[in-house]
């Protein structure tokens, strides 16, 4: 635990990716067997210990601790994890000197796996005498899987890559077929072993990526352009006789989307948006699309759910629009231009039910020109903007310069005033830096009130976060726990992709992907927009 605990200060206080990298890559190649394969599991989320909860940390130190004292102490640091490490009382000398000096993250693994909620306190209160500040805050991080040490699995496994002179193509292939503590993994990568069995596998494929579209403009002579549908990207796997259905960051979502999986009985691996059937537009898509799904707000229904009822399905009819065509009868097109890939795909479509599957359509036009005011144009509300795709590229996991684009549509923006503040996590557990914000319902001369429709913890800078932590502090009018209520001063800009009616939200609206554009020192909160204009702005 000390080392991993080392590991886990040095990836909080180090900025730099590079160094983020060498610090793993280093912890990994000097870790013994299976110490590094669980701390690579704890690092990229893939660990679950369903008796621990922060909760239960909480009530050891309630138990030790003065609760004003824990309450103040927690409030001022701004994390659980190091508030505990600092406060927990150091046990008798005796109790110490019968105990080993160290304990392996095997162990660690054994006890945590074993806890059952009656037994988590005892146990976990033995575990953390054991330790030293900055080992119980390590153990409290591993036990309840909230890491925030900057590093992302793709980071993870880009350590793991350079840790041992293997491609991060090929860690990114095997991982997924892998549990932890990823024994054959290690075994192939630092021991030259043979590489784990993946081709006959319902398994995750690592998706190609897009950069954002700048301001160069691309030779359709080389690019192709597609609609960005706002759904979830999707890939659906049919492989050894089982069908899986995976989202974005490899999690199998099958479960959510039942009709998928049992839509599909060939042979291969698809990539495409998850999208609910429906019109986005009363009926009628936006000329040049190819409409028949409804907006995001709809598909949200879906998500996240272990069990969907007949009724769900019925109201919410998922479909797939796919983009590409990844494996095929055993055969890998990867490393196929995607005119090929294409038209494999294109061929295959027929083989589909089109109950459940469509093929993402490709966008005309004449020049770069006509396509800018095509995507200007294009305001359904599944219509996130444009993919651009090179014609000669394979597909590749990951992002590579130069060979897919994403070109969304210009944000829509909307003048909000500050509501409400709470602190961030990790880095920013110290500031006020989650904001949340509403637009007036009538004229705020005549009695209108201000009513929530987003919250945002993005776009601005580090120095603006301090002007705004400061903000918050010197304006607070009132404290629901975390959370503090200010005074109705401040005017956000704030910058978002689209909005629904939502019923969960007192204004009856939510907004997509809402982040603060701008900061209005200037301007006075009486003017922000009203609830009216937001309304008008929605699309389904």
């Amino acid at each position: 635990m000390q080392a991993f605990a080392a590991l886990l200060d040095a990836l909080v206080y180090t900025t730099g990716r590079n160094a983020k990298l060498a610090l793993l890559a280093d912890y990994l190649r000097a870790a013994p067997d299976p110490d590094r394969g669980w701390a690579l599991a704890a690092l990229t989320g893939e660990l679950d210990f369903p008796a621990v909860k922060a909760s239960t940390f909480r009530a050891l130190m309630h138990d030790r601790v003065d609760p004003v004292l824990w309450s103040l102490s927690r409030d001022f640091v701004g994390d659980t994890a190091e508030t505990v490490s600092l406060l927990w009382p150091e046990p008798p000398f005796d109790v110490t000197a019968s105990t080993p000096a160290d304990i392996s993250l095997r162990e660690v693994v054994s006890r945590l796996s074993a806890l059952t909620r009656s037994t988590a306190p005892g146990e976990l209160a033995a575990l953390l005498n054991r330790l030293d500040a900055s080992g119980r805050y390590a153990l409290i991080k591993f036990a309840t899987g909230a890491m925030r040490a900057g590093l992302s699995a793709r980071l993870a496994r880009t350590a793991f890559a350079q840790a041992f002179g293997v491609a991060v193509e090929e860690v990114e292939e095997y991982w997924h077929g892998q549990t932890p503590p990823y024994t054959a993994l290690f075994a192939w990568a630092a021991d030259g072993a043979p590489p784990p069995r993946t081709d006959n596998l319902p398994l995750f494929r690592p998706f190609m990526l897009a950069h954002p579209l700048e301001e160069a403009e691309l030779s359709l002579t080389d690019y192709v352009a597609e609609w960005k549908w706002d759904g979830i990207r999707a890939q659906l796997v049919h492989m050894g006789g089982e069908t899986r259905a995976f989202s974005r960051s490899g999690d199998d979502i099958s479960a959510s989307f039942p009709e998928m999986v049992a839509a599909l009985d060939l042979p291969v691996v698809l990539d495409g948006e998850l999208l609910v059937r429906g019109s986005s537009q009363g009926g009628k898509a936006n000329p040049g699309t190819q409409g028949g799904a409804a907006s995001f707000n709809a598909l949200q229904q879906r998500l996240g759910r272990k069990s969907v009822s007949k009724a769900m399905l019925a109201e919410y009819p998922v479909f797939m629009r796919v983009y590409d065509l990844l494996l095929h009868d055993g055969e890998d097109l990867r490393p196929l231009p995607w005119h090929a890939r294409r038209a494999a795909l294109e061929a295959l479509m027929p083989r589909l039910p089109a109950s459940h599957f469509d093929l993402s359509a490709l966008v005309e036009a004449r020049d770069f020109a006509e396509l800018a005011a095509l995507r200007d144009n294009a305001r359904d509300a599944a219509i996130e903007g444009l993919m651009l795709k090179r014609r000669d590229a394979p597909y590749i996991a990951g992002r590579r310069a130069g060979l897919w684009f994403k070109w969304k549509r210009d944000p829509l923006l909307v003048d909000c005033v500050l509501m409400y503040a709470t602190r961030g996590s990790g880095k920013r557990s110290s500031f006020y830096s989650d904001y949340t914000f509403g637009c007036w319902g009538g004229d705020p001369a005549e009695g209108g009130q201000l009513l929530p429709v987003g919250k945002a913890y993005s776009g601005f800078s580090d120095e603006e976060l301090v002007l705004l932590d400061r903000h918050v502090r010197q304006h607070t009018v009132n404290r629901f726990g975390p959370v503090r209520e200010v005074e109705r001063r401040l005017v956000f800009e704030v910058a978002f992709d689209s909005v629904h009616a939502s019923t969960r939200h007192k204004s009856g609206l939510a907004m997509r992907f809402p982040r603060i554009r701008r900061i209005r020192w200037d301007k006075p909160a009486h003017e922000a927009d009203r609830i009216e204009a937001l309304r008008a702005l929605i699309r389904d």
